[in-house]
């Protein structure tokens, strides 16, 4: 009998909230089937599970409190023998032919559904910040349950009434829990991570020149963004420097099992979260665009998965949009490396003997030196800048 067990869903989660199941006893689950919800102080994640089989029990029940590692569920796998539980008025005394009394396996009928709707805690925080009343929101989640998504829908409805709004919004910010989350897992990693920083300027006139000629054959919804460029990029330098993909635990490096770049996503109601695009060395551009993309409308409505969380092998962060030229960012541990990516600005360019103007990009590296050294870490930009230059074989 195997256990299913509270992931950790970032560098320094504790425990999480049990929101809903998506499983009752007695269903047949496969690897990668989502059974629960679970928030974090990031949000609600759809948990997957890592093990097939049938579930035997369900030990914890919605609106609890879990730390990591605690038993959520009982998992039977595949070949072993359902738990079967004798009769407390049974005696043993002698063996009869008759049938037993028991003559099925005993489930727990299901819970009695409430009339009122299941209010997430997220929402219910949400709908403090906002000055939302929750008996007036009509849930969209499970069963009618009221989501954190479905309380910003009514705040934004209820706009132009609301007078009370930017102050309880004001308070929430200052008591942001996610920002808590990020500042301890950020000051973990500058005082576990001896980290250190490599910087280049990529010429990108090639990489810029391919996708205008790609972008004219394409419709507006097929059209590439050069963010899908850069990160095809860096996965496919990390099979050249694979010691900036993976982990290291215990002060053990432990390789990635694949290439799994989280990207850094900036959420509307402030924070960040880096989910991952899993093996972005296998997929085409169009691919890890769409994934992209995807990747982006979840983690800002709320619906990401627990394995987008967790499975991050090295993260990329492009502060371009923002108008930041240069990014030196702190490495998410446990991993191991963090490339960071600024606007495309145009400078003054030497090639082939010539002077002239090319649009740049600044790229750098933050590596963990207990992994990695400068020699390494400079290959890696080199492996990026010279992919970058021939973009169609991205």
């Amino acid at each position: 009998m195997g256990e299913f067990r509270m992931p950790s869903l970032g560098a320094d989660m504790e425990s999480g909230v049990l929101v809903d199941w998506k499983v009752r006893p007695g269903d047949t689950v496969k690897r990668g089937d989502v059974v629960a919800l679970v928030e974090t102080e990031k949000g609600v994640i759809e948990v997957e599970i890592f093990e097939s089989g049938v579930v035997e029990s369900l030990v914890v029940q919605p609106g609890q409190k879990v730390p990591v590692g605690a038993a959520l569920a009982t998992i039977r796998t595949d070949g072993q023998p359902a738990e079967t539980r004798p009769s407390p008025g049974a005696a043993v005394t002698e063996q009869k032919t008759e049938a037993p009394l028991v003559s099925a396996p005993v489930t727990a009928p299901p819970p009695p559904k409430s009339l009122r709707p299941r209010v997430s805690p997220l929402a219910r925080k949400r709908a403090e910040e906002l000055g939302v009343d929750i008996t007036t929101v009509t849930g969209t989640g499970e069963d009618g349950s009221i989501t954190a998504l479905d309380i910003e829908r009514a705040a934004e409805q209820a706009k132009p009434s609301a007078t009370t709004v930017a102050p309880a919004t004001t308070k929430g910010l200052d008591l942001n829990a996610m920002r808590r989350v990020i500042a301890t897992a950020m000051a973990r990693s500058k005082r576990e991570i001896p980290h250190y920083y490599l910087s280049s300027t990529i010429d990108m006139r090639c990489a810029l020149d391919w996708l205008a000629a790609e972008n004219a054959k394409r419709p507006v919804t097929k059209r590439l963004l050069y963010s899908a460029l850069l990160i095809r990029a860096v996965a496919l330098a990390i099979r050249e420097v694979p010691e900036v993909n993976g982990f290291c635990i215990d002060g053990t490096f432990k390789p990635g099992d694949g290439i799994h770049v989280g990207v850094a996503i900036s959420l509307r109601q402030g924070g960040l979260i880096n989910p991952a695009i899993h093996d972005v060395d296998k997929k085409t551009l169009d691919e890890v665009m769409e994934n992209m993309l995807d990747l982006v409308n979840r983690a800002r409505a709320g619906h990401l998965r627990s394995s987008e969380i967790s499975d991050g092998t090295i993260t990329v962060t492009n502060l371009g949009d923002q108008g930041v030229e240069s990014v030196f960012g702190v490495i998410y541990p446990p991993q191991v490396a963090l490339v960071g990516f600024g606007k495309i600005v145009e400078r003054p360019w030497a090639a082939g003997g010539m002077l002239g103007v090319r649009p740049t990009i600044a790229a750098s590296l933050a590596a963990d030196h207990r992994v990695s050294d400068g020699h390494r870490g400079g290959r890696f930009l080199i492996a990026v800048n010279r992919l970058l230059q021939e973009p169609e074989k991205l």
